[in-house]
């Protein structure tokens, strides 16, 4: 197996992870965007809450998407140092083997919206507002 074709995946799935940051930031911008609306209309709410844990679960999602890829990059990156003779473009047959489901699917965007940097910034968010709202 040439390395060459390893290259093209790792590449596509590099980018593919890459988006899904991006993605996750633009969720945590829109949940500022909601704060910021809410606090300067002065509509503090529960619902408004609710949209910002929304928000962080959606955030979680997109995270557990990107952690989907990272195992598949890592493969790859060793099977091109070691040139071996593994067959590319296998992203889907490998995620078969440990596809979650149910509750394993439920429990893996819950670990994903504890990680430190997805739930940083929006555990601090719905603590302002809940300040606000008993101010």
């Amino acid at each position: 197996m040439e390395t060459k074709e390893f290259k093209a995946e790792w590449c596509l799935l590099q980018n593919q992870f890459d988006s899904y940051e991006k993605h996750s930031l633009y969720i945590k911008l829109l949940s500022v965007i909601v704060l910021s609306a809410a606090v300067i209309s002065d509509v503090t709410s529960i619902f408004t809450v609710l949209v910002l844990m929304v928000l962080w679960l959606q955030d979680a999602i997109w995270k557990t998407f990107q952690s989907r890829l990272e195992p598949r990059l890592l493969q790859i990156e060793k099977y091109i140092s070691d040139k071996s003779e593994e067959s590319a473009f296998q992203f889907n047959s490998e995620y078969l083997k440990s596809h979650l489901s149910g509750i394993s699917l439920i429990n893996e965007y819950i670990r994903q919206s504890i990680r430190p940097t997805v739930a940083f910034p929006h555990i601090v968010l719905i603590l302002i507002l809940l300040i606000q709202c008993v101010i």
